[in-house]
């Protein structure tokens, strides 16, 4: 009882009025947790499930309106062949078990990344919760499956020159606004906010476009142990900030 009404003595000094509109959050720390407890990584990814839960049901009760979580990176095929597949595994049974739940609570659920290699259950499944969940009006969730900042960087750049090798655009009228309408996240606002949890305070090649204004907030927390708390410590670092965007 204690604890619930520190988070909602928490909950209460956000300022309505200033809350990020999207959130990113590279979820780190699965494997160390795991370890710590001498069980196998994949102990860990299991328990991380549950932080994505909270982390989701929270940001809509926050009215947050979108949330970009960091699942799988393109490096990630470098770890463990059994690793990798117990990931793809897990992310087939947390969609065909939670993608009702979230549709019923008005969630949007979206993917971005190269989804074209992954095994075709994911992609089964993928379809399937993109499908049930796109004429929701609430959250929106982009779950970064097989994503690089850095390749989606490069997809952007071949898309455009496609365009200008069709006569489509010409080189002049190559803006920001033209990059950022050939990424993942064309038609959402950039992250105003990056959270990144385990200790290790860098990107790792998250949003790299979208992140180049976001403000960033690390914690020693691992994604396990995550929870609506730390969020919205997170939230009220980020209105103690002044986002001057170059200006002074």
């Amino acid at each position: 009882m204690f604890f619930l009404q520190k988070e909602k003595d928490l909950v209460n000094k956000i300022d309505k009025e200033k809350l990020p509109q999207h959130i990113g959050i590279i979820m780190d720390g699965n494997g160390r947790w795991a370890q710590r407890r001498g069980m196998p990584r994949v102990y860990g990814h299991r328990a991380g499930v549950n932080s994505v839960k909270e982390v989701i049901k929270s940001c809509g009760e926050l009215e947050i309106k979108y949330l970009t979580l960091y699942a799988f990176s393109t490096e990630n095929w470098k770890r463990p062949k059994e690793e990798v597949n117990f990931l793809m595994d897990l992310l087939v049974e947390y969609l065909s078990k939670e993608v009702d739940e979230l549709n019923k609570n008005n969630v949007v659920i979206n993917f971005i990344g190269d989804i074209s290699v992954l095994p075709d259950k994911c992609k089964i499944e993928i379809e399937r919760a993109q499908e049930v969940t796109k004429n929701n009006s609430g959250l929106v969730v982009n779950i970064a499956l097989n994503y690089g900042g850095r390749d989606e960087i490069v997809k952007a750049v071949k898309k455009i020159c496609t365009k200008v090798l069709n006569k489509e655009l010409s080189v002049e009228d190559i803006t920001e606004q033209t990059i950022s309408e050939n990424l993942h996240t064309k038609n959402q606002p950039d992250p105003d906010l990056i959270i990144r949890t385990s200790g290790e305070k860098r990107l790792s090649n998250f949003l790299l476009w979208q992140s180049a204004y976001s403000e960033l907030w690390f914690t020693n927390v691992l994604w396990p142990d995550f929870r609506k708390k730390h969020l919205v410590e997170a939230i009220l670092y980020y209105q103690t900030r002044k986002r001057r965007f170059g200006g002074i």
